[in-house]
């Protein structure tokens, strides 16, 4: 970890306009229905995400701040107030300076010991779980791990950690990292900005002298210095707020379980959309062979692909991460002969066993880089000699998701062992079949040609 000092002049912000003036950097997507703000200190809300906060009430979002620690150690030498004063003090600069933005804002404190969250991960992690169960379209930020302070850090970790779980999507914005770095401590590619206008900036400014103990000093005695000089305090002056999009993980069971709960029995619109039937069409028409004797379908979800891989395959073996769409799945297929269902993790769990047709339909991208790897390793695998792997993903990008469709056709070109029999790729999906290495086309495998 960076070592430093608020009392430090820090890098300039003229230093930062000319990093940024050379670059166009992706833009925040705010559309949500509830905006969750985690802090690790009062101020730290207002200094990263005044503007976020400011446009999405404006927009209708609901906005709720979770604090985790009062911050009364940020004076610990001081003459003039006691931790306790302190933490009291900030709790209300807080709730005065999101007053300055919206006053639909929730303010919510956990009032963990400042400088002690690591020792309360736990407590961190149910605190923002409550705040997003059963919400609709959730979006949550929270500091950036890598910003060079420890509370900062584990506020990141923990937020992360329960937004995968969840499948929310999330950022994290950066705060002293302004006053410590350079442009080569700043992560480019995955950085994301939002424009905000001057009415917004303005309420911003207005905020943030609210935290009259930070960016004022406690009184003339040593001890009782500026947290937030001026120079630091202009780095938040920008016309836009900056964030940083965590590496994408592999979603967990539990948003797909809280998915089909909100969504009902059709959520993808398998049954009713044209665009899934003429999909699945063109997929089917894809295989190579007429008829296959085992079939592995990884992530059969309500088991619509499933029924129709049952007329040309002598045996399916099915297998979705979680009950709700398997038991859909289930009164689709009822006790179809050669069809079994099977609740797995994929691919840390994985059936045994080897097939002549694997099915990779909208699945991959769930899984981060590293599970994506291992499932295409097992996938080749879990393939007999002369087996033939079908993948098809939809290529736009979900917030949500580790990784988008082309990223997945990208692993699966660079992956030693296979040959690529079919290409079918449009505006909105790609779809590929594959063979091990020496596979054949289906000219060749007829004796049409040589």
């Amino acid at each position: 970890m960076v070592s430093f000092s608020h009392l430090d002049p820090g890098t300039g912000e003229e230093v930062w306009a000319e990093a940024f003036a050379g670059r166009n950097p992706a833009g925040l997507d705010v559309d949500v229905d509830h905006l969750v703000v985690v802090a690790a200190h009062p101020d730290d809300e207002t200094l990263g995400t005044a503007g976020l906060m400011t446009v999405a009430a404006r927009r209708g979002a609901r906005v709720t701040v979770l604090v985790v620690t009062d911050g009364e150690g940020s004076h610990p030498d001081s003459p003039s107030a006691t931790p306790v004063e302190l933490g009291a003090l900030r709790r209300r600069e807080a709730a005065d300076a999101l007053a300055q933005l919206a006053p639909s804002i929730e303010l919510r404190f956990l009032g963990i010991p400042d400088g002690g969250t690591d020792g309360h991960r736990a407590r961190i992690s149910t605190a923002l779980r409550e705040i997003v169960a059963g919400a609709g379209s959730c979006f949550v930020v929270a500091p950036w791990t890598g910003d060079g302070h420890r509370d900062h850090r584990v506020v990141g970790e923990v937020t992360a950690e329960v937004c995968a779980e969840r499948g929310i999507p999330c950022r994290w914005y950066p705060i002293w990292l302004w006053h410590w770095g350079t442009s080569d401590d700043v992560p480019w590619a995955e950085i994301e900005v939002l424009a905000i206008d001057d009415a917004t900036v303005d309420a911003k400014r207005r905020a943030l002298r609210r935290h009259r103990s930070q960016v004022e000093p406690l009184s003339d005695a040593p001890g009782d210095e500026v947290m937030l000089h001026e120079g630091m305090q202009a780095h938040f002056d920008r016309p836009f707020e900056v964030f940083v999009r965590p590496a994408g993980r592999s979603l967990a069971e539990t948003f797909f379980e809280d998915f089909y709960r909100r969504n009902g029995d059709d959520p993808w619109g398998f049954e009713t959309r044209w665009y899934e039937e003429r999909k699945r069409s063109i997929a089917l028409a894809s295989l190579p062979r007429a008829r296959y004797s085992s079939a592995l379908e990884l992530g059969c979800s309500t088991g619509v692909l499933t029924e129709s891989l049952a007329d040309r395959c002598d045996a399916v073996l099915a297998i979705d991460i979680a009950d709700a769409p398997l038991e859909i799945a289930r009164r689709r297929l009822g006790d179809r002969e050669g069809v079994r269902l099977e609740r797995l993790a994929l691919p840390g769990e994985w059936p045994a066993g080897t097939f002549d047709l694997v099915v990779l339909s909208e699945v991959g991208y769930y899984w981060d880089a590293a599970d994506l790897t291992t499932a295409i390793d097992r996938i080749r695998r879990a393939m007999d000699a002369g087996g033939h792997l079908i993948a098809c993903h939809w290529r736009h990008p979900v917030t949500e998701y580790p990784q988008s469709g082309d990223d997945v056709h990208a692993a699966l070109r660079a992956a030693e062992g296979l040959t690529r029999l079919v290409l079918h790729e449009e505006e909105d999906f790609v779809l590929e079949v594959y063979g091990l290495r020496g596979a054949r086309s289906v000219a060749a495998e007829t004796g049409l040609v040589a």
